[in-house]
């Protein structure tokens, strides 16, 4: 007999249906997959049997074909598991094969019979609330919430494998698991900006970079405060919104990095990857195709420490991402495209001894040795970075005397309002903050008066500024003068976002 259940196969971030044929017919006992399976989908054989078996259930004598189509897409993963099983009681007549086409399943069974959690459920759910005749999910009961939080499609969470063939006996009895409610961002555990002494002008350059989603670069000495500045930057973003909360949640349950029993990702993540990671490791990519650090990053912080030590691959592989808010990778059996808008901190130090600009100890280097410096990161990286700064290292009396800077609670409460200020001005473009302005925006939102026009013009001529440069100038003006609470950019907003290009100077 034949019989047909559904299920969903992950593609980079997003999952595609997959359809699950069984039939048991005569012939010697056996049970054999085909439809292009990995290995971990032809070892479900061996664990389908004994599951079965192991729950009680009888396991059909004869001989079991399993089809999963489409046949030239391949499948990966343990997560089919559950929907074999249900395909092979369906084809012995042990289950209704109208109830078992009206669920889609995932899950990964162990010998016992008991389902274990998968990954990748909040894109199946995803899916299956777009998939027509598909009335509800059936997933681990540890992924339930989870894939509730779509609230697209009724989602059933069960233990083991008895309690699925009883729940297809009547349906109508089943209780869908309720969508859970956001949770509030969590800032308990954030570092806090009132630990850094000084840096008054850095701090406020990551605030004009967290009002308006720019990347910035900090130039300074080792023990200045980079890293401690860019650690406390999470802490003053603004809080996600749901659709950016369910986009991070789903990168994260499709790598397996939900911490067990959280349901959500709460804050916006902070990736720091090591400059030894390769450009793959940044990017994505694999002969199966996997998320990178920059994805993981999405509506987050992506902090790039040593900068210039990282590889010339692996900087200029984030380019694009940068331009554009995605990646696309492509392989000789399939493209996909992750989501990368992130936020990029980078932080290196202004020369190869690492002391310029320190005043307790003197620099030892050459003209000729920090521009070699400088220069292994290219000029079109640098002009995607829309915020130079330079730190001057500590003294030792200011470190002991100089009193705890402000709070990261009051700088984001400021942030916020003018992200509230943009998202008013900007809401029927996609521009969620200024950062993000397309071009064709730029002449409408960042409007210059007369004076205004001069100084960019003089600007641009004297620093000899690209377009590119000169519309980043113009985006973290805007930012200013919404932290300023005012209507129009004005010259001091303007002089004070030229004043962040430092590196066009040099």
């Amino acid at each position: 007999m034949l019989a047909k259940t559904f299920s969903f196969g992950l593609n980079g971030l997003d999952a595609s249906l997959i359809t699950i044929e069984a039939d048991s017919g005569r012939g010697l006992p056996c049970m054999s997959v085909v439809g292009l399976p990995d290995s971990a989908v032809k070892e479900s054989r061996d664990r389908v049997r004994a599951a079965i078996r192991n729950s009680g259930l009888a396991w059909p004598q004869g001989r079991v074909t399993i089809n999963l189509a489409p046949a030239d897409t391949r499948k990966e993963g343990p997560s089919f598991d559950l929907a074999i099983a249900l395909a092979v009681l369906g084809a012995d007549e042990k289950i209704a094969l109208e109830n078992l086409e009206r669920f889609a399943f995932l899950g990964e069974l162990s010998l016992s019979g008991s389902i274990k959690p998968v990954t990748g459920v909040i894109s199946a759910a995803i899916a299956a609330s777009s998939t027509p005749g598909l009335q509800g999910l059936i997933v681990p009961a540890e992924n339930a919430a989870e894939a509730a939080l779509v609230a697209a499609i009724p989602v059933f969470g069960f233990r083991n494998i008895n309690d699925v063939v009883l729940f297809l006996s009547n349906p109508a009895k089943g209780i869908p698991q309720d969508c859970p409610e956001p949770l509030s961002p969590v800032h308990d555990n954030t570092p806090d900006m009132s630990e850094i002494k000084g840096q008054h002008r850095a701090r406020r350059a990551l605030e004009v970079a967290a009002a308006g989603g720019h990347n910035i670069l900090l130039i300074g000495p080792p023990g200045g405060g980079k890293t401690m500045l860019a650690r406390r930057f999470a802490g003053i973003l603004p809080a996600m919104t749901r659709r950016e909360l369910l986009e991070t949640t789903r990168i994260r349950s499709v790598c397996g990095l939900l911490r067990p029993g959280s349901i959500l990702q709460e804050s916006r993540p902070f990736r720091s990857p090591h400059h030894t990671s390769s450009h793959i490791a940044l990017i994505g990519g694999g002969s199966s195709p996997r998320p990178g650090e920059i994805t993981l990053a999405h509506n987050g912080v992506l902090f790039l420490d040593e900068l210039p030590e990282f590889s010339r691959a692996a900087l200029e592989a984030l380019r694009q991402p940068l331009e554009e808010g995605v990646v696309h990778v492509s392989r000789a059996a399939r493209a996909v495209h992750f989501p990368a808008q992130f936020l990029l901190i980078g932080a290196m130090n202004p020369c190869p001894c690492g002391r310029g600009g320190d005043r307790q100890n003197s620099c030892r280097c050459n003209d000729e040795n920090i521009r070699r410096y400088l220069h292994k990161i290219s000029g079109p990286l640098m002009e995607r970075i829309d915020l130079h700064l330079r730190l001057p290292g500590l003294t030792s009396a200011e470190l002991i005397d100089l009193p705890s800077g402000e709070a990261s609670t009051c700088i984001r409460q400021r942030v916020e309002q003018a992200r509230l200020l943009q998202y008013a001005r900007q809401h029927k473009t996609e521009a969620m903050c200024n950062a993000q302005l397309p071009p064709q925006k730029i002449k409408e939102y960042c409007s210059l008066d007369k004076e205004c026009r001069n100084l960019l013009k003089d600007a641009v001529d004297s620093l000899g500024l690209s377009a590119r440069a000169h519309d980043k100038i113009l985006k973290v003006a805007r930012t200013i003068s919404d932290l300023a609470g005012t209507r129009n950019i004005q010259t001091e907003h303007l002089a004070e976002a030229i004043s962040y290009r430092i590196l066009d100077r040099s």
